[in-house]
């Protein structure tokens, strides 16, 4: 049965007056002025051999947004045609992906499975037409027949089988007869047309091999092009948006829309991939990444992939934020991978809660301080948000510092820590460093310091100033933790152009640190919670995480450095 085709309510042909404009929700706009459609269904089709990435977070957000914006409904639909490729893992973490984004299909969660029977039986009434013909030439040989951009392709010797004969065929294929192979079903249509898509397609291939749906039921699986259009009519679609390398097959889509009896007529449009500097968006790749081991699984956080972006600390609302601001076009482009950084940063600039953490750490001791003391000082969770409240931050009279944030003979614009220099510690006192002690190689393994008793909160009652202000941890309170340090998976701003993707992996793309110490706060930190280490970066606490060891992730550091980084190198 087809799904139902109700309005969802009564306001189903106003438009959502904030929604983005662009040639798509134009053309949707003309649709339901002139009255063509009661009602505007969209669908997310994904294919579930691998995980999603951030190009199909682009379609997502597309096709469920212009179903949010025309108050109709977007339906996910599995194209689960390819037994070989397809497991449950993978529809499952599609699922997941696509709530995460903030989205959700209520009751129109489909498969093209669900339409097996109904796509085999227009299979033969294309049979029935003489519009569909049986082929026992090898793939290779049907390439070769195909001809080329220039030269028109030649019949092949199987062309003009009965329609009994092909009939015949094609039901002993659907039982199991043939093997791989041995067979498809062709669409008869012109073999000299110039769109190469037109010349004879195959529409159903023998596969014997287990559907995580249909099991053994099925030994022969419907094309993309063939499935694809057709349950898209059955769902009653009317906007089925693809990505602009299926142009070409659009009409291929609309031959079949006129030739079966669909119960609708959608019909298909096109838009611009989303390409991104610095990241590969072939499945085919990524999953050559996953396979060789050249990252950790699916959801590494230097993975373009949803699942990589979240367990990276990425908030969905930077992505949906991110799609909408590159837009949707009918012109190829590739986007800066700073831009998604950017609407990252803004985001959580905005929205993340602030602790304090040092990453390298270096003891310091103050000499006045009082030896059993600790204090419970009052630190902002979120400057930008009133709402977020405050912490208590416990202080003592020993402390680490960041090693960076100090220096025996510093330079003229080195600020910070250095001997005899005074500067804030947040949220404490004005410290000053009077002893640097070294181990018997020189390194500097400790500081001690004076403090001023006055300057309780960070402020000086006589009004004096200093010029850094540095973020600490108490040793006492300390929480010990590794820190996984990302840079971009690749360091080539086109991945492959040389012909192999895999040269320009980037060797330094992950960084462990180990102990790194934490204030206390974070202990409560939950997976996936992404925060701002103070005048460090934003971290979220990753999955690995265990009783014995916290782990944070580096989701992205407060400014580029990138940019500047390549531009040196």
């Amino acid at each position: 049965m087809s799904p139902s085709n109700t309005p969802v309510n009564s306001e189903n042909t106003t438009a959502n007056d904030s929604a983005p404009r662009d040639f798509i929700r134009d053309i949707v706009y003309d649709d339901l002025g002139a009255g063509r459609y009661p009602l505007v269904v969209t669908r997310f089709p994904p294919e579930p051999n691998g995980y999603l990435h951030i190009g199909h977070a682009k379609s997502i957000c597309l096709n469920f947004g212009i179903a949010e914006d025309f108050s109709g409904r977007c339906h996910l639909r599995f194209d689960d045609t390819n037994p070989t490729k397809e497991e449950q893992e993978y529809i499952d973490a599609i699922q997941e992906d696509v709530r995460w984004l903030g989205f959700d299909w209520g009751e129109h969660l489909y498969y093209t499975s669900d339409y097996f029977e109904q796509l085999y039986d227009w299979a033969e009434h294309l049979i029935n037409q003489g519009l569909a013909y049986v082929d026992d030439l090898t793939a290779d040989e049907i390439r070769e027949h195909r001809g080329t951009l220039t030269e028109p392709g030649t019949n092949s010797p199987y062309r003009d089988r009965t329609v009994d004969e092909n009939l015949d065929l094609f039901r002993r294929m659907r039982a199991g007869e043939f093997e791989n192979g041995a067979k498809v079903l062709r669409a008869k249509i012109d073999m000299a047309s110039g769109n190469i898509n037109l010349r004879d397609p195959v529409i159903y291939r023998i596969m014997h091999a287990e559907h995580p749906r249909t099991g053994s039921a099925w030994c022969i699986y419907p094309n993309y092009d063939f499935a694809h259009g057709q349950s898209d009519a059955i769902e009653n679609i009317t906007h089925s948006i693809c990505t602009l390398e299926f142009e070409d097959h659009r009409p291929l889509y609309d031959w079949l829309i006129e030739n079966l009896p669909v119960p609708s007529e959608p019909h298909q449009y096109e838009f611009a991939r989303l390409n991104l500097t610095y990241t590969v968006l072939s499945k085919r790749h990524l999953m050559q990444l996953v396979s060789n081991e050249q990252v950790e699984g699916w959801d590494d956080p230097r993975m373009p992939t949803i699942s990589g972006y979240r367990r990276r600390g990425y908030p969905a609302a930077a992505i949906r934020d991110f799609a909408s601001r590159i837009g949707v076009s009918k012109a190829n482009a590739t986007v800066e991978v700073q831009s998604l950084e950017a609407c990252v940063r803004e985001n959580l600039n905005e929205n993340a809660e602030r602790r304090m953490a040092v990453l390298k750490p270096l003891k310091v001791m103050i000499k006045n301080y009082p030896e059993d003391q600790t204090e419970e000082l009052d630190a902002l969770n979120n400057p930008n948000d009133e709402t977020a409240g405050s912490r208590k931050v416990p202080f003592s009279r020993e402390f680490y510092i960041e090693r960076d944030d100090f220096m025996e003979d510093p330079p003229k614009k080195f600020f910070r820590l250095a001997p005899g220099r005074e500067v804030r510690l947040r949220y404490a006192y004005f410290v000053t460093c009077t002893e640097v002690i070294k181990d018997d190689n020189s390194q500097v393994t400790e500081l001690r310091c004076t403090y001023d008793p006055a300057t309780k909160g960070g402020n000086a009652p006589d009004g004096r100033k200093v010029k850094a202000t540095l973020h600490w941890v108490s040793a006492e309170h300390a929480i010990d933790a590794q820190i996984r340090e990302y840079e971009h998976l690749f360091t080539a701003e086109i991945p492959g152009a040389d012909g192999e993707f895999l040269n320009d992996i980037n060797p330094d793309s992950l960084t462990i640190v180990e102990n790194c110490k934490l204030e206390p706060a974070l202990q409560d930190a939950s997976e996936g919670e992404t925060v701002q280490f103070e005048r460090v970066g934003y971290f979220c606490l990753d999955k690995d995480t265990s009783t014995e060891k916290m782990i944070f992730n580096k989701t992205i550091g407060l400014r580029d450095t990138w940019a500047k980084t390549q531009a040196k190198s």
